[in-house]
């Protein structure tokens, strides 16, 4: 069997993980299993699922568990990704988190410089494809204005049931994507809080890293993570009951488990950004201040010392 340094892997180190998926439950995965063994898989990862699928929950899965250092393998870009764009933003979110791809039979292999030139005229492709798709979108809707025609879904504007419901469904899968392409950054956080701390510190937590939540928006999202088995019903379970003078506590403690790296100064600034008053009043937070509260949610067991 290949090893990883066989593939001129820049670090013995890496993982190669595989994933393969076939259209219907009726296909075998055998030949590509074969293909990534061959290449020297660390493990693979198998799913029943069409390519115009948005919820495969064994991709989602993998895609989250992938760490810094990581390969992942397929032996087609097409057993990846629906389109040019989807397959673009899974790539974008791996090379975020350090993570690399390859494609075994296409010349994708993003931890190599002439893979990184193949990406970016996929990208120009995509480009390209979304640019196409437009100008026919407004050719048609000419034509048919010419022609004396409404633009638009027929059904739609005679509101017949089964075109609404056609949609309705359209855009709940559309959301389902979205939500799962998402996840890897956002997902862990949830997981790592929830359910000890409430929604609303869950919310700021995460909108200080950038994303922009409400917590209606949030709880929405996970109760349909949940629902298609993506996530764990324990995220959805009621917080603890809290008196209102540990809610600076509680979010300390929170931002804390988020990110275990900050340091006592780097959990005061970001409370300052947040606009929290210091339990001692005063205009900035210390790291004394910090400290005496991670103490308080040690006691009560809510980190771990």
């Amino acid at each position: 069997m290949a090893t990883a340094a066989n593939l001129n892997s820049p670090s013995l180190q890496q993982r190669l993980i595989g994933y393969a998926r076939v259209s219907t439950e009726d296909q075998l995965n055998d030949a590509q299993v074969d293909e990534l063994r061959a290449a020297g898989c660390h493990r693979i990862h198998q799913e029943h699922g069409s390519g115009a699928s948005r919820a495969r929950p064994v991709l989602a899965k993998l895609l989250k568990d992938l760490a810094t250092g990581d390969v992942l393998v397929v032996v087609r870009l097409d057993r990846l990704a629906r389109s040019v764009s989807h397959l673009l933003d899974v790539i974008e979110d791996l090379e975020k988190r350090g993570v690399h791809f390859r494609s075994l039979r296409d010349p994708i292999d993003t931890s190599t410089p002439q893979g990184m030139f193949s990406l970016q005229v996929l990208g120009a492709v995509a480009q390209l494809e979304r640019a196409l798709i437009a100008e026919r979108t407004k050719s048609g809707m000419q034509a048919a204005k010419a022609r004396g025609r409404l633009a638009g879904n027929p059904g739609l504007r005679e509101r017949r049931p089964e075109a609404i419901r056609a949609v309705s469904a359209a855009r709940e899968r559309a959301y389902l994507d979205e939500l799962i392409v998402s996840a890897q950054t956002w997902l862990p956080t949830v997981r790592r809080l929830r359910p000890r701390h409430s929604w609303d510190n869950v919310v700021r937590i995460l909108n200080r890293g950038g994303h922009d939540w409400t917590v209606e928006r949030l709880r929405r999202a996970v109760h349909r993570l949940v629902r298609e088995k993506l996530a764990e019903p324990e995220l959805l379970a009621r917080s603890p009951r809290r008196p209102p003078e540990d809610h600076l506590m509680r979010l300390v403690a929170g931002i804390a488990i988020a990110d275990p790296d900050l340091s006592l100064r780097d959990i005061a600034a970001q409370l300052d950004q947040m606009q929290e008053r210091p339990p001692r009043g005063g205009r900035k937070w210390q790291p004394s201040s910090v400290r005496a509260l991670l103490d308080e949610a040690s006691r009560i067991g809510l980190v771990r010392s």
